[in-house]
């Protein structure tokens, strides 16, 4: 079966705002599901062993559950839209005895140097922005010359499975931008990997190294 990729947003501040709203909604519900939920932990948890520093940016990192997994081990950052994830965050890492520099902010806006970071990780995360492009190219002024992203994200099966293509449609069609992201990433000049780490291929691992 075929991609069948997404048309980006039309009203890209419309999609934002809504999207906004909903995790501010159930913030405290999101935070219970990501912890309890084994298949969730596992996919998300296939990024950290990539994750090389000093420096380690989070780009929406939701209530912060991956940042407890690795956050005391690098000199690390985050930021996320929602002020109600960000708070949450700061709690769960506090509760472990851990720290990092979380702030609420823009993933098409972000408020560091250029070539600040050795590592960005993006987790379940970049299939929510309004604009991958613009997305894109903050994360890849952001980090090093040599420096790498850790993503995982829903996309479509690479043989084209029935079952993996369903579940990437399904994650569309509940309002996911699903992207060509081997263009994405060539438009940018990363050399990347893609693993396909569950729902029958259509959960991916991408590491990509900013040449």
């Amino acid at each position: 079966m075929k991609p069948q990729y997404s048309s980006e947003p039309t009203d890209k501040e419309k999609f934002t705002k809504e999207n906004d709203q909903l995790y501010t909604n159930f913030a405290a519900v999101y935070d219970v599901v990501v912890k309890v939920l084994p298949t969730w932990k596992q996919w998300i948890c296939r990024a950290v062993p990539h994750i090389k520093g000093p420096r380690v940016l989070e780009v929406s990192f939701g209530t912060g559950y991956l940042l407890t997994r690795y956050a005391d081990k690098f000199e690390t950052y985050g930021i996320d839209y929602n002020e109600k994830m960000v708070a949450i965050a700061g709690n769960n890492l506090k509760r472990k005895g851990m720290c990092a520099n979380l702030r609420q902010g823009n993933v098409e806006a972000l408020p560091y140097e250029d070539e600040f970071f050795d590592t960005v990780v993006n987790t379940m995360a970049f299939t929510g922005y309004p604009d991958g492009k613009k997305a894109m190219g903050e994360i890849h002024r952001a980090l090093k010359p040599g420096g790498r992203l850790v993503m995982v994200d829903v996309n479509y099966p690479l043989d084209g499975n029935r079952l993996g293509t369903m579940n990437a449609r399904m994650w569309g069609a509940l309002g996911d931008v699903l992207r060509d992201m081997n263009g994405l990433f060539q438009a940018f000049g990363f050399e990347y990997t893609d693993e396909q780490v569950g729902g029958f291929g259509s959960i991916h691992l991408y590491i990509a190294q900013k040449l």
